[in-house]
């Protein structure tokens, strides 16, 4: 399958073939998500979704670390991949981020975010998450996403 065919819906995810990345999906359709990452999520050997993207000196800011706004964005992108199930088919947005820096991350760190569905039900998710640079936690961070459409 080539980068440019969907996985599930059109618009939806898209299998990355090449590279560090390869085996791994990107939201192609996602243009302010494509320009800040590329992100790139999967579900690890556990079955637990994961968020992903390489360090580069673009992400940092003037002190030469990983800028937080760069941090939370991807913080948000994540809250979606974490509550991939939950949402099932349905579309939602983003009602509520928070975040705590930790410390900081630079150029190279392979950038994760992993967590958990704290609940869901009716109209909103509650989600818990944590982002690690090469393993190290950087951010800690929880959302509500609002789901707009289907599911409950």
């Amino acid at each position: 399958m080539s980068e440019d065919e969907a996985v599930g819906a059109p618009g939806g995810p898209v299998l990355v073939t090449e590279g560090e990345f390869a085996g791994w999906s990107t939201w192609k359709s996602d243009a302010f998500e494509q320009r800040a990452g590329p992100f790139y999520q999967r579900r690890d050997d556990k079955g637990d979704h994961v968020s992903a993207f390489r360090a580069e000196d673009r992400h940092m800011n003037g002190a030469g670390f990983m800028h937080g706004g760069l941090l939370m964005t991807f913080a948000d992108s994540a809250l979606f991949t974490i509550a991939t199930d939950a949402l099932g088919e349905s579309h939602g947005v983003t009602m509520h981020l928070a975040g705590d820096f930790l410390d900081p991350a630079s150029p190279g760190q392979l950038i994760e975010a992993r967590g958990k569905v704290v609940r869901a039900g009716g109209k909103t998710i509650y989600v818990a998450g944590m982002v690690t640079a090469d393993d190290k936690p950087v951010l800690s961070f929880n959302g509500i996403i609002r789901r707009l459409s289907g599911g409950g």
